[in-house]
């Protein structure tokens, strides 16, 4: 009896389920923004021997995300030369023909880049949000230098905070405006954003189990591969924001971002305020995880004030007021805790939508 044919529905109900998550991340989540991705992701779908491929990938590493970030890395290395073309020739045809041929003929490497790696999207625009908070934490406490403590720092991008120019819709702008690395965010309503400015920075700490350092070409390149490949404009803003994080690389700790939280404050010179920040990172760790870090706030707190910059969906960030609003509301809250030995005290300074492309500063937190 025929095997199937390339295009045919694939032969298992786990095979049928990996298909439609391949074609509808082609046709919804791709379309529109990444025309190579979409014809890409489409092709996968409706190949057996790519899904077949695809599930030597362990399951929870089978997301379009990831496969297609692992090939884009062989292409970009060299080691997919045909993809490589295709990519940079945008020619969707041949991309999805040499994908495929890439992960049948080197479904070796691709998994073993989806195993060690995890994709990654974060960038310097959340700096649009983590600017005037870090500046509000050090106004509220009195401090002339901040030390910054990132939890679940990717790349360590938030770590260049005071080093990016950012520009605001109502004209306002903060951060150095000679930076290589521009961006902008949306004031939604009628309140600026606070014009003061960061104090000097003199520590960058970086916690993650996985973190990426931007001076390893290896690491680079993934971030890099993490794009599609027919997004310039996307791709020539994160070089730039690698070279502006590799001229002042921040101390990158590898473990437990909660338990390691003691040894990053003790990191910080002891006349500077740590800042802890997190971004839509909190919402990957359990609740009880959630709790011990703000217990272990409370414990680097006992001999030096500790500041804690959040924008975490509504109701994610322990202690953190969610102004009344429902969970999964589409939006995020801007937070700012401050940790003084046995005193706490936090506010919620704003909401933000799309990781800080827009945000809503609130009327009493100047």
């Amino acid at each position: 009896m025929p095997g199937p044919t390339a295009g045919s529905a694939a032969p298992s109900g786990r095979g049928r389920s990996l298909a439609q998550v391949y074609r509808r991340f082609g046709e919804v989540d791709a379309a529109g923004t990444s025309p190579l991705y979409e014809r890409v992701a489409v092709a996968l779908s409706e190949s057996d021997e790519a899904l077949r491929a695809i599930e030597a990938v362990p399951a929870r590493k089978r997301h379009p995300t990831v496969v297609l970030a692992a090939l884009h890395d062989l292409a970009l290395s060299g080691r997919a030369p045909a993809l490589a073309a295709a990519y940079a020739a945008a020619d969707g045809d041949a991309a999805a023909a040499a994908a495929i041929d890439t992960l049948l003929r080197m479904t070796g490497p691709v998994v073993a880049l989806a195993v060690r790696r995890r994709p990654r999207t974060d960038g310097t625009g959340r700096c649009a949000v983590l600017y005037p908070a870090v500046a509000a934490a050090a106004q509220r406490t009195g401090a002339n230098t901040v030390g910054l403590i990132d939890v679940a720092c990717s790349a360590g991008f938030n770590l260049t905070v005071d080093r990016v120019g950012i520009t605001y819709s109502n004209g306002q702008s903060l951060g150095d405006p000679s930076s290589p690395v521009r961006l902008s965010s949306s004031i939604v309503g009628n309140r600026a954003v606070p014009a003061r400015a960061m104090p000097e920075v003199v520590a960058r700490v970086g916690v993650d189990r996985d973190p990426v350092d931007v001076t390893d070409a290896g690491d680079a390149r993934w971030l890099r591969a993490c794009l599609p490949p027919d997004q310039p404009e996307r791709a020539a803003r994160l070089d730039a924001e690698i070279a502006l994080a590799a001229t002042a690389p921040p101390r990158l700790l590898r473990g437990d971002a909660v338990e390691m939280l003691p040894e990053a404050v003790a990191r910080v010179p002891a006349d500077a305020l740590p800042v802890v920040t997190t971004t839509w990172a909190l919402s990957r760790f359990p609740l009880e995880s959630r709790r011990r870090f703000l217990q272990r706030l409370d414990d680097a707190a006992a001999g030096r004030p500790v500041a804690w910059v959040s924008a975490e969906g509504v109701g994610v960030a322990p202690a953190i007021p969610a102004l009344g609003d429902r969970r999964a509301s589409g939006h995020s809250i801007i937070g700012l805790a401050l940790f003084d030995r046995s005193a706490r005290h936090a506010e919620a300074l704003g909401r933000c939508w799309s990781r800080g492309r827009s945000l809503a500063w609130l009327a009493g937190s100047s």
